[in-house]
């Protein structure tokens, strides 16, 4: 007896950062779209400071904030064991838990990775698995840091 998918087709939306409980995230997307059918879209949220402007301020090199994301990125995915047939990518601006929130709104799945920013500092910044966790319309999957890290 062949085991059904839970959703016949899903969409899983992956939140990516850069950090090592992001990949696994994405790891972990890839892994489950692999075994149920089904589409990856791995969103980057990126935001640029503004830059201080005035008398006595050292010029700023060029940087494009979007350009560097979407390299970011890019280098996840690359980073991937395998690639899942249907992936999408997607650099968005904005706050990392309001573009997933956005992003994920009609998937099925919204897999995100936990740096363990815990504590005080944790308290005063929230966290974006914890903001996904409670305003998502669809499940969250919240993939752990590795013990030790």
């Amino acid at each position: 007896m062949s085991e059904e998918p839970i959703w016949p087709h899903p969409h899983v939306v992956v939140g990516v950062d850069g950090s090592d409980a992001a990949q696994r995230a994405l790891v972990w997307a890839a892994d489950y779209v692999s075994k149920a059918g089904g589409t990856v879209h791995a969103v980057l949220a990126w935001h640029h400071d503004p830059v201080p402007v005035g008398p006595g301020v050292l010029p700023v090199p060029s940087y494009d904030a979007e350009e560097a994301a979407a390299r970011l990125l890019q280098d996840a995915v690359d980073a991937l064991g395998h690639r899942p047939a249907y992936l999408r990518q997607s650099v968005v601006g904005g706050n990392a838990a309001r573009v997933l929130l956005e992003q994920s709104s009609h998937a099925d799945l919204l897999v995100v990775g936990n740096r363990g920013r815990g504590g005080f500092a944790g308290l005063l910044l929230g966290s974006v698995s914890t903001q996904c966790v409670h305003h998502a319309t669809c499940p969250v999957v919240v993939i752990p840091r590795e013990r030790g890290r």
